[in-house]
């Protein structure tokens, strides 16, 4: 064969694997539809996909140690194994937890935003709860995503840090939880 046709070959082959996994990742990952967007797109929904299989084996793991009487908030200083998700082994997160049977929320500062996530069974109505909160609050969204997977919702804000915030990050997670009750 020659190079020109084995090239050929190779071109159609990754454009028939890029339409497959522009197929299976949801819409709103997706910018454009060249290449780098739709691979950039799928890791970042992996890397979601990822973070609710940690928070469901982490709950399912919970359930069958004892309960826990209520949330407290504990903060969260993780710095991922070398062979952890990624390969993130020379990050450094600051943030706080907030875990209870009724929901697990995590806030942590990424660069001048707070990441916020929340995952939980399914509670009609409960993300226009959490940004009520957020609101009265006076904090800016700037991002939220929802990911569902059964019974099972994440929710994943960006929010926008103001100078005039006072509020730590183990209190807004504890707020957060409360309106899980």
């Amino acid at each position: 064969m020659s190079h020109i046709a084995v090239e050929r070959n190779r071109r159609k082959q990754m454009n028939e694997h890029l339409k497959v996994l522009r197929s299976l990742t949801p819409c709103f990952y997706l910018k454009r539809g060249d290449q780098a967007s739709i691979i950039g797109g799928v890791i970042e929904f992996i890397k979601e996909l990822h973070q609710v299989l940690q928070s469901l084996e982490s709950k399912k793991q919970r359930k069958s140690l004892s309960p826990s009487p209520g949330p407290s908030p504990r903060p969260l200083h993780a710095t991922p194994s070398p062979d952890g998700p990624f390969g993130f082994e020379n990050v450094k997160e600051l943030g706080a937890c907030c875990n209870s049977p009724m929901a697990d929320v995590e806030a942590k500062i990424s660069g001048s935003n707070v990441i916020l996530k929340t995952i939980s069974r399914r509670i009609p109505g409960q993300i226009v709860k959490i940004i009520t909160i957020l609101e009265n609050l006076s904090l800016e969204i700037l991002h939220l995503n929802i990911s569902s997977m059964d019974d099972t919702v994440l929710y994943s804000f960006v929010i926008k840090i103001g100078l005039e915030c006072q509020l730590s990050l183990e209190e807004l997670a504890l707020e957060v939880q409360q309106s899980f009750s």
